[in-house]
């Protein structure tokens, strides 16, 4: 079993504490799912978030999804000027049998256009 490292990003609309843990919940889940994943697959998750997002951790999210035994942890992304506003990114650290070139890395919504040569 290898240690691989998954990206995900997902753009909210705004931001308000509910929405982005329906959104970073719905990410969670689909890296989840894209890699055939159970959450004893994951070693450690790394949330960044934009400035501009101060509602809630993004980390709430996956405990609320029963990510419990897990570390976590959250930071704050560059303030690049004309950087996409409102984005979580996560980095997955897992324990997977998948070549690298089997990872699916997952950037939801308008966040695709942050990696169009990885986004699936």
């Amino acid at each position: 079993m290898a240690v691989r490292a998954v990206r995900g990003a997902v753009q909210l609309e705004r931001d308000e504490a509910g929405h982005m843990e329906e959104q970073v919940g719905a990410l969670l889940t689909a890296v989840l799912e894209r890699n055939e994943l159970r959450t004893d697959d994951l070693i450690s998750l790394w949330f960044t978030a934009t400035p501009d997002l101060h509602s809630d951790f993004p980390a709430a999210a996956a405990r609320r999804l029963g990510i419990v035994d897990v570390p976590l942890l959250c930071a704050q992304e560059l303030d690049i000027e004309g950087a996409m506003p409102r984005v979580v990114r996560v980095l997955a650290h897992i324990e997977s049998d998948r070549p690298r070139t089997g990872i699916a890395h997952v950037y939801l919504g308008a966040a695709a256009a942050l990696r169009k040569d990885i986004a699936q």
